[in-house]
């Protein structure tokens, strides 16, 4: 059976079982198709693959210079479709199952001051092309902390009414509830006066009406991760900042951050970011330690000095 085979129909199990996301099935589909290139070099077969073929091939990537994340989630996608191939009967064992992966460095995340992040909504609202949905992206991304999959592929329906509250869902199918600020409920409506219009024009001239609350052209119907991307390192730059150090995740890290700094609690900081493990929130507890630190300076009487006599 081609190795092309077995990726496919691993696919589509993923698919069907656990309704993985397509971004999800997409990575999946890049790691195996590389490790199925470097096996057919070795002339070895998914069906043949020794724990030895993964391990050097794992040492590959490290050569190539992959990072730590890249090879866990390589070794992650290759362990998986063996215990597929295991349950299948397509082969007797899983030779990644004793294989441990490179440990992730857990990085702090990078972020932005709430002076940078005015900055950036500033720039929004003078865009050239389309402030209205610029300033509308830009203010839903940092009221809410959505990720960016999240946010243009939100339903237009979501967001009728001038809710106070957004329901999101989000990786694993995982719903949640988001409060809506006023600037961005703001934002939000003036940009659905717009959209609503070059709507109403589109289905005049027979096109169908999208669902999306930021609808485009492409085979998708809303506006691709790329596409904000670029929007936002533009953005970025008008706003005198490095357009390197910008990105949609940086502004949901600020999100998070800035609201620990303003004394929120962990555990509504991981509701909000739908994390499903508090120890992926808890990366961001450097922001609660400097202002605990600030507070014990600032006010504990053992902090300053005491003068003599």
């Amino acid at each position: 059976m081609p190795m092309g085979h077995w990726i496919s129909a691993f696919l589509e199990a993923q698919a069907a079982e656990l309704d993985a996301a397509r971004n999800t099935l997409l990575a999946y589909g890049r790691d195996l198709n590389d490790f199925a290139g470097w096996l057919t070099h070795k002339d070895a077969h998914f069906a043949s693959a020794t724990q030895d073929h993964v391990e050097r091939y794992l040492i590959s990537c490290e050569a190539e210079g992959l990072s730590s994340a890249t090879r866990a989630r390589r070794l992650s996608s290759i362990r998986q479709l063996f215990r597929f191939a295991f349950e299948e009967g397509w082969r007797e064992d899983n030779p990644a199952i004793r294989l441990k992966g490179p440990g992730r460095a857990r990085r702090l995340p990078g972020t932005l001051s709430r002076e940078e992040v005015e900055a950036l909504l500033a720039a929004a609202r003078t865009e050239p092309r389309d402030p209205l949905r610029a300033t509308c992206l830009m203010e839903l991304l940092y009221a809410t902390g959505l990720r960016v999959s999240e946010l243009v592929t939100l339903p237009v329906a979501a967001l009728r009414g001038d809710p106070e509250m957004l329901l999101v869902r989000g990786k694993g199918g995982r719903e949640r509830m988001v409060p809506l600020s006023r600037p961005a409920r703001a934002a939000v409506s003036a940009w659905l006066a717009r959209r609503d219009a070059a709507e109403a024009e589109a289905v005049a001239a027979g096109k169908p009406a999208s669902k999306f609350l930021f609808p485009a052209r492409g085979r998708d119907g809303h506006l691709t991760r790329q596409s904000f991307f670029v929007l936002i390192k533009d953005l970025a730059a008008r706003a005198g900042l490095a357009p390197d150090q910008v990105t949609p995740h940086v502004l949901r890290h600020a999100f998070a951050s800035h609201l620990l700094a303003g004394g929120a609690d962990l555990r509504a900081i991981q509701a909000l970011l739908g994390h499903a493990d508090l120890s992926t929130t808890e990366i961001y507890t450097h922001v609660q330690s400097e202002r605990l630190t600030a507070l014990v300076y600032e006010h504990h009487p053992l902090a300053h000095p005491r003068e003599k006599g």
